[in-house]
């Protein structure tokens, strides 16, 4: 099959450069009301029948019959003995890509999840107490594919930050499934980062590398369950699943709109889209690498998007010449090409300054900066969700072993929105002790603008703590 990949190439001083640019930025995220309604619809059921919903969604969506929710558990001793049975190879890396997040996650929890107070000089303790979220649910997409990074990537910051229960739920349904309700099987994959299998396996064989990494990353419990019914039987409760706090993890569309449409009854992670790579050039790297970074995003899915900003036409020509080349040699081409085809750019820009502007406006979720001096380009960069510094960084690394979380903010929402950590999985509460001398100077001002806001009982209740003779 000859299959051609020529991203859109444009210049930031073409006269319509500012449609061309927002032409290829544009991916709606709108939920197909048809998902929308049906996700509604299994929501329900799992909350009215619990188990017996699950079963029945599990069995025509997955092809998995069971008599009750408990034979889709996988018990501890499986999840031990599928790391045991693992290539030696297979396990140090596992090991070796849980040791660098662990470390990285409780870093991050010592600078900014711990609890903290003082008192004022009248003798007012304030303060904050951090607490952990007390039981979390991990979704791990399974329908086509393997992703034990995911399990890595959601368990362990939840571990580090102390939660007790961690529940992953991830689907294995049977070849020939249609999951037209909601698992990861047969529905597009564009809220999904990972790649796609080509063929499903003939018996919902559980991926040992996923009951291993869950092993690994300290996994409560885990359930051969997916779609908006996993969802559903994590928000609220069955008679098997405990209801969980909160749940992260990506998944397809039917699970991004399970996760919208719970949030408020449980805390959720993010809605993640289609995944984006954009790469900050000053021709100083070998331009196959550039490529291939580009390609590390592009066969992820169709939408995902593949950007290069650089300031030399000539490089960006030697770019295009080695995706030229090396494409024939991927084994998802097709699905690459029509990435780069569809949403992929190579934009010439009138300087490393100019192009840094640019990727604050895109906001990508991840950026590399492959440069010979990156840091003297870092501190102008105030929006991504994972930023990679120099040629040797490759976005690849990130994504299963550097350390940082690969759960990361997408669609330009790393303008507010931060990677996983251990922050997501704790919460924060305000300790206040008002001292006797306190309560005389804080009744003062709270008496005042409860008054002002016609709440009598809220001033009259700082205003008995100011009365003579109280204890």
């Amino acid at each position: 099959m000859n299959l051609l990949a020529k991203p859109a190439r444009f210049s930031t001083t073409d006269a319509d450069f500012e449609s061309q640019f927002k032409a290829r930025l544009h991916w709606s995220g709108q939920t197909d009301a048809a998902i929308e309604a049906r996700v509604g619809q299994i929501l329900a059921d799992v909350a009215q029948r619990g188990d017996a919903a699950v079963l029945e969604y599990t069995e025509r969506f997955d092809g998995l019959a069971a008599t009750s929710v408990a034979q889709l558990e996988i018990g501890q001793s499986e999840l031990k003995a599928a790391f045991d049975g693992l290539p030696g190879e297979q396990q140090q890396a596992l090991e070796a890509a849980a040791k660098r997040l662990r470390r990285y996650h409780e870093a991050q929890k010592k600078a900014c999840g711990e609890s903290w107070q003082y008192r004022d000089e009248d003798g007012t303790l304030l303060g904050q107490k951090v607490t952990p979220l007390d039981c979390v649910g991990i979704y791990v997409p399974g329908g086509k594919a393997a992703y034990p990074s995911s399990v890595l990537m959601n368990a362990i910051p939840a571990h580090v930050a102390g939660v007790q229960d961690i529940i992953m739920v991830v689907p294995t349904p049977l070849r020939g499934s249609v999951a037209t309700g909601g698992t990861d099987a047969g529905v597009h994959e564009g809220a999904v980062k990972g790649s796609i299998n080509e063929a499903m396996r003939a018996v919902p064989e559980r991926n040992p590398l996923v009951l291993a990494a869950a092993y690994v990353a300290g996994v409560s419990r885990a359930f051969t369950i997916g779609g908006a019914q996993a969802v559903a039987a994590l928000a609220y409760g069955t008679a098997t699943l405990p209801k969980v706090d909160k749940i992260t993890g990506p998944g397809n569309a039917y699970v991004a709109a399970a996760k919208r449409r719970v949030f408020g009854t449980v805390g959720i992670d993010m809605i993640a889209g289609p995944s984006e790579i954009l790469v900050i050039a000053d021709g100083s790297t070998p331009a196959d690498w550039v490529a291939m970074d580009l390609f590390s995003q592009a066969e992820h899915d169709e939408l995902a998007q593949s950007i290069l900003l650089c300031p030399d036409a000539a490089y960006i020509d030697k770019v295009q010449a080695a995706i030229d080349q090396l494409l024939p040699e991927m084994s998802r081409a097709q699905i690459i090409s029509k990435s780069l085809n569809g949403r992929g750019a190579l934009i010439l820009t009138r300087s490393m300054e100019e192009a840094c502007d640019i990727s604050n406006r895109i906001a990508p979720e991840h950026l590399e900066v492959s440069s010979q001096n990156p840091h003297r380009w870092e501190p102008l960069l105030k929006h991504a969700g994972a930023i990679f510094l120099g040629a040797y960084t490759s976005e690849s690394l990130g994504d299963y072993c550097a350390g940082p979380n690969h759960v990361l903010p997408t669609s330009g929402t790393a303008r507010f929105s931060s990677p996983l950590g251990v922050y997501d999985f704790q919460k924060r509460s305000s300790l206040i002790e008002v001292s006797p001398t306190g309560a005389q100077t804080l009744g003062q001002i709270a008496s005042v603008l409860a008054h002002g806001e016609g709440l009598q009982a809220h001033a009259r209740a700082a205003e008995m703590r100011m009365l003579p003779g109280q204890p």
